[in-house]
């Protein structure tokens, strides 16, 4: 590897932190309200500003934490032609950039939305099998955001099956142990709060309908329970 393709992929890796770092949900929140979302309780992600502030400010952040995914991979393959070893790096990068933002002491959101724009222009074909299972499991879970989660298990398999190449199936499974380090202290604290992992799975299949109660008791449209 030259040494010039050397300082291109060690380029894109920063720059893809540096986007990844971009605290969407912190940016709208405090737009749209004035107020700090790490503030209201839960992350700094898509799923909290949805829960914290409503929908319309959702989408923004998850349009930008999209964006920002897919922006770290067209700055890293168009623009610096980073080797495909240091694309995939900076495909991680950017997901760990929205999970432990350099801007917010480390802090972020859960990396779906962020991996949702890497995997759009890396593992494409693969991405839209998760987003598959994803609206399938959304029907018996009622849960977007655990479906999707589920979903990503599939990239490993779906890496070989369609990209024949071991750096697509080392990608993937990379990533989906970083989220997953990322979101054991939560699920432990979750398990800690419920009782019982049994409670906990209860518990989320439950939660979207719950929440959507509890906004339309909030803007009168249903006494809350």
């Amino acid at each position: 590897m030259e040494i010039s393709g050397i300082t291109a992929g060690v380029s894109a890796i920063a720059i893809a932190y540096l986007l990844g770092s971009i605290p969407g949900a912190y940016l709208i929140t405090r737009l749209l309200t004035g107020k700090d979302i790490r503030k209201l309780g839960g992350n700094a992600g898509a799923r909290n500003v949805y829960r914290q502030v409503g929908l319309k400010a959702a989408i923004l952040t998850a349009i930008i934490d999209v964006g920002k995914g897919a922006a770290a991979m067209a700055m890293a393959d168009l623009a610096l032609k980073a080797p495909q070893p240091f694309l995939a790096l900076a495909g991680l990068a950017a997901v760990a950039g929205h999970m432990w933002s350099i801007y917010m002491k480390f802090t972020g959101g859960n990396g779906l939305s962020a991996a949702i724009g890497v995997l759009s222009l890396t593992l494409t074909r693969e991405l839209v099998v998760v987003l598959g299972m994803m609206l399938i499991l959304t029907v018996v879970t009622r849960n977007p955001i655990l479906s999707l989660s589920i979903g990503l298990l599939s990239l490993p398999l779906t890496g070989w099956f369609f990209e024949r190449q071991w750096l697509a199936v080392i990608f993937s499974v990379l990533l989906i142990v970083m989220m997953a380090v990322h979101f054991f202290p939560t699920a432990r604290e979750a398990v800690t709060r419920a009782g019982s992992k049994r409670k906990l799975i209860s518990e989320l299949l439950r939660l979207d309908e719950d929440e959507k109660k509890q906004r339309r008791a909030r803007k009168g449209k249903l006494p809350a329970n």
